[in-house]
């Protein structure tokens, strides 16, 4: 038979045999963070001394526990009701673990959660896009109160403790009956884990410690961002309720659509018209670019929907900085009406073409006959007859 001791549960959370409340909720605070598994994952003793402060803990905190331990060690603690942290899953240990820090960053019993996160978006054009702005942006915020500075007690009153937590900020609860026993740790209800209650309730926010203030701001959009890409401002957000850091403001962008461009990353896709004596001749036509017009060459012979890249003509990227490329992609327009002068030249050149002039046509031309030299309609009057 293999006897083992269990260590002294002041010893296993660090603190002396007089510590306080307090003292004893954030040595096992302590504890629990520096053996917590999913720390520790190459530590096999772990879990167990993760086990062990939870025991030690769940003792030390309840007054009637403790007082039975302390006067007659862990054989006091026989048929008190305490759980078998050795028979415990390490789920159930991780709910006890979160119920007592409350998922926050745990200080004197209380929960410190940041305040809300606000959201807004903003129209942007390509050309500021290209080129970064900032742009002045206005919303409502819910804010502290200018009369009592966000405390919501009436200026020269004071706080007290709330009589229901102690100044916690949370509660504890026994649960289940029998053999099935525990205890469950929660916000307190009363002060809604402040710690504390207002006596006299400030008349501007009738004790809420927030007003609605409209705020103006001017935000730096960097060049290149994408849209529905955002732009976070650190602590313009709202006020913790519970003293944690302001939340932020996150500024989305939309941007509009270009008469002239489509975006494709970090290059600019623009679509030209040009005549068809252009295409066949060649020409310098004028295109638009974010900056103003920039003349491109129609070499001769430029085939309807033909691109030519105009390097360094796109958007910056929101990293490298490198800028992307302009494409102009050529539209060649037939027109719908010639004067007298125009068809008959068109005519005359018409006259002038030969089988060596377009040989893509007559390949064209000349595998559509040979598709249709074949077909079965060739011969549907023989079949009927």
């Amino acid at each position: 038979m293999v006897v083992t001791s269990k260590r002294d549960y002041y010893e296993v959370l660090e603190v002396s045999r007089d510590a306080g409340a307090g003292e004893i909720k954030k040595a096992y605070r302590k504890a629990a963070l520096k053996y917590h598994p999913d720390r520790n994952k190459d530590d096999p003793d772990a879990e167990a001394k993760f086990k062990e402060a939870a025991e030690a803990y769940e003792v030390l905190s309840d007054p009637e526990k403790r007082q039975r331990y302390d006067r007659f060690g862990h054989r006091g603690l026989e048929g008190a009701g305490m759980h078998d942290f050795g028979g415990m899953g390490v789920e159930d240990i991780f709910s006890m673990f979160n119920d007592i820090f409350g998922g926050g960053i745990f200080g004197g019993g209380r929960t410190w959660r940041g305040g809300t996160d606000l959201e807004m978006q903003v129209e942007l054009s390509l050309e500021e896009v290209a080129a970064g702005v900032e742009k002045t942006i206005e919303f409502d915020r819910r804010d502290l109160c200018d009369h009592c500075s966000g405390s919501g007690s009436e200026p020269g009153s004071r706080k007290r403790n709330c009589p229901t937590c102690g100044g916690y900020g949370q509660v504890e609860q026994s649960t289940g009956f029998g053999s099935l026993f525990g205890r469950v740790v929660t916000t307190c209800p009363a002060c809604r884990g402040k710690g504390s209650v207002i006596v006299s309730p400030c008349p501007r926010c009738r004790g809420t410690g927030r007003q609605r203030k409209h705020r103006i701001l001017s935000v730096h959009i960097p060049g290149g961002i994408g849209d529905g890409q955002g732009v976070r401002v650190a602590g313009e957000g709202e006020p913790s309720d519970s003293g944690g850091a302001r939340g932020d403001l996150h500024v989305y962008v939309r941007v509009k659509p270009h008469p002239f461009f489509e975006r494709h990353g970090q290059d600019l896709l623009c679509r030209v018209p040009i005549s068809f004596a252009q295409a066949a001749l060649g020409a310098k036509v004028q295109v638009p670019s974010l900056t103003g017009r920039i003349e491109c060459t129609i070499p001769p012979g430029t085939q309807h929907g033909q691109m030519f890249r105009l390097a360094g003509k796109g958007l910056p990227g929101l990293r490298s900085r490198r800028r992307g490329d302009e494409i102009v992609q050529v539209w060649v327009e037939i027109p719908r009406k010639l004067n007298k002068k125009q068809e008959e030249l068109l005519r005359e050149y018409a006259a002038s073409e030969d089988e060596h002039v377009l040989p893509e046509s007559k390949g064209f031309f000349e595998k559509l006959a040979e598709f249709f030299s074949g077909s079965p309609s060739d011969n549907a009057g023989e079949d009927e007859g």
